[in-house]
């Protein structure tokens, strides 16, 4: 089982669209595809699914419980630590670590993180040790405006710093009229940062299904780079 954390140098920066969007492409490959996140927040409790959890499954066909792919869920939007602190009610790591063992015939597992590579999930566990924990490697998905290399480099050099082995970059939601800083900051993160950009997803206005989500990442020519590198790592 190969298995892929992928996060984010931020909240909101696309991880959900790149790791729905590998799982579909992964799928469609012919590969048996498991998704997890293992905490999703800012859901209120209206329908079957938290989105996020929704495109994933929808992304790998998942059928069945919720849990084999979001188990724990929080209302507040903020990071799982401190959500599950204001709720009184710690993340379950039976429930969690049984949805992990749940995908153990999977050929790939990808694993959404909430925010960032540090983001608290429990009390001193953070996502990188999350991804040492499962021996996943790291995918970095990243925004492509200004800010962005200070933001990347800092979360690669956070992921070399737990000895994780770090794929590469994402940049999601790349305009079709780049200006400057978008042009020149592909090279440069791969530059500072000693990994390849494996993709540039296009910025699209919404996307609401996994097949909107596997067409941009497809769009963005990240899922043969995406290959080439795991292989190359031999992670």
């Amino acid at each position: 089982m190969r298995g892929v954390l992928v996060t984010g140098t931020d909240t909101g920066v696309g991880k959900t669209v790149v790791a729905a969007g590998l799982a579909r492409l992964l799928r469609e490959a012919g590969y048996r595809v498991g998704v997890l996140k293992p905490v999703e927040t800012g859901w209120d409790g209206r329908g079957e699914w938290p989105p996020d959890g929704r495109m994933l499954a929808e992304a790998a066909g998942v059928t069945g419980p919720r849990a084999r792919v979001v188990p724990c869920v929080y209302a507040e939007p903020l990071a799982p630590l401190v959500a599950a602190r204001r709720a009184g009610r710690p993340v379950d790591w039976e429930a969690v670590e049984a949805a992990w063992r749940g995908w153990a015939g999977a050929d790939w597992v990808l694993v959404e993180g909430a925010g960032g590579l540090a983001v608290p999930i429990a009390e001193g566990l953070d996502y990188a040790a999350l991804a040492q924990r499962w021996g996943l490697a790291v995918l970095v998905v990243a925004r492509p405006n200004l800010g962005t290399l200070n933001h990347t480099f800092l979360t690669v050099h956070y992921a070399r710093t737990k000895g994780l082995r770090v794929l590469g970059v994402v940049v999601s939601g790349y305009p079709a009229a780049p200006g400057v800083a978008e042009r020149t900051n592909p090279q440069m993160i791969e530059e500072m940062c000693g990994v390849p950009v494996l993709g540039l997803v296009p910025r699209r206005s919404r996307i609401v299904s996994a097949a909107e989500a596997a067409a941009a990442v497809a769009a963005g020519g990240t899922l043969e780079p995406f290959l080439a590198r795991y292989a190359a790592l031999g992670a």
